[in-house]
């Protein structure tokens, strides 16, 4: 069976006070990391949040596109698009019926 993959949009906060998944705003995932957009930091910071989010590893994260902007494209290895929806907790919770 194939590994499952998917992509996902970010929008990064660099230099916030603490690194967190702040939500999910107009279909883009929303990231603050305490990281400076300098040197490349915020984008390591930014696959290091979504890695221990998942929970998996971070060489299963990677930046596609957006590099030196706020908005970005990432890939994710492993996992299904509704699986990183669930561990970021984008979906909303279920009645329990």
């Amino acid at each position: 069976m194939a590994e499952a993959n998917c992509t996902i949009s970010v929008w990064v906060t660099p230099g916030a006070s603490r690194d967190e998944v702040a939500g999910l705003r107009q279909d883009l995932v929303h990231l603050r990391v305490s990281a400076p957009p300098r040197d490349g930091r915020a984008n390591t910071a930014v696959e290091a949040l979504l890695a221990r989010s998942l929970e998996i590893p971070v060489s299963h994260v990677s930046i596609l596109r957006g590099r030196t902007s706020r908005g970005k494209l990432v890939a994710i290895r492993g996992l299904a698009d509704d699986e990183v929806r669930r561990r970021l907790r984008l979906e909303p919770p279920s009645l329990g019926r």
